[in-house]
């Protein structure tokens, strides 16, 4: 009996947490469906706004903007943190120590203290605001993410793998290839995912940094409060949620039958 008490308790506070954390994303869903431009009152069902999103040019326009700076910033970012790690995974300890200490303060500053920093930065070198800006200062802000994504992968790879590929006929930069990355591959891409939704998703660091032609979704949803949020955001939000919950919904299924298809080949092993 207090096995099962137990067991609906635990239950009831999981679901309790879920409704917390989902319950506003489903009053989105739900008012982008709404006829009214009302947030608080259910007028009718209607597909308007999901129609109208793809006439709006300013969120167009902004998505697009979020989509290629997110893009540019989190490849260069990945090239750059991948390399970062490599070489503080080859230093000494005591220097290595030292470095990734420096390398978790961009991950704890506060945003606003990194954005103005680099708006002064920007400005004190002269460089226009604008695609030039954002870009910089998302990289600036995702490398670390990938550093401390890919360190682990490295401190777990065998560090005589790279020399037996070496004495096995590789040169430096196929044996880096063919026996570092594949490695330390699950760090990167997730390094890389980490650093393309923090992208995304910045709104701090790029309204200091941005420019009159270019402005992310964010800052243009920012933009809007002053006035009206506009239903069609809803729509939009509605759209990334799915498509985000789809990816996540592919990437597990893909896992299990992976899992599944190893442990038929282990059974069948054993039965042989």
């Amino acid at each position: 009996m207090t096995n099962k008490k137990s067991k609906w308790c635990s239950n009831l506070y999981t679901f309790l947490v879920y409704l917390f954390l989902y319950a506003p994303i489903f009053v989105l869903i739900a008012f982008s469906f709404n006829k009214s431009k009302s947030r608080s009152v259910w007028t009718g069902f209607t597909f308007d706004w999901y129609k109208s999103l793809f006439h709006n040019e300013l969120i167009i326009n902004s998505l697009i903007n979020t989509l290629i700076i997110a893009a540019v910033a989190s490849v260069a970012a990945t090239v750059l943190g991948t390399a970062a790690a490599i070489g503080i995974n080859n230093m000494n300890k005591w220097l290595k120590g030292v470095v990734m200490n420096v390398t978790y303060l961009p991950v704890i500053n506060p945003e606003i203290v990194t954005g103005v920093s680099l708006m002064l930065l920007f400005i004190f070198f002269r460089i226009e605001f604008g695609y030039t800006t954002l870009i910089l200062a998302h990289i600036s802000f995702s490398v670390p993410y990938v550093i401390l994504n890919v360190m682990p992968k490295l401190r777990q790879m065998d560090k005589f793998v790279y020399e037996a590929a070496l004495d096995l006929g590789c040169n430096p930069f196929k044996a880096f290839m063919k026996a570092v990355i594949p490695e330390i591959m699950p760090g990167i891409i997730s390094g890389f995912l980490m650093a393309f939704t923090y992208s995304i998703d910045d709104f701090v660091i790029s309204y200091f940094t941005s420019g009159p032609q270019a402005q992310t979704l964010p800052i243009a949803i920012y933009s809007m409060t002053r006035r009206k949020v506009s239903p069609e955001v809803n729509a939009l939000s509605t759209i990334i949620f799915i498509v985000v919950l789809a990816i996540l919904l592919l990437v597990n299924l893909k896992d299990a039958g992976k899992a599944k298809l190893n442990r038929k080949k282990i059974g069948g092993e054993a039965a042989r």
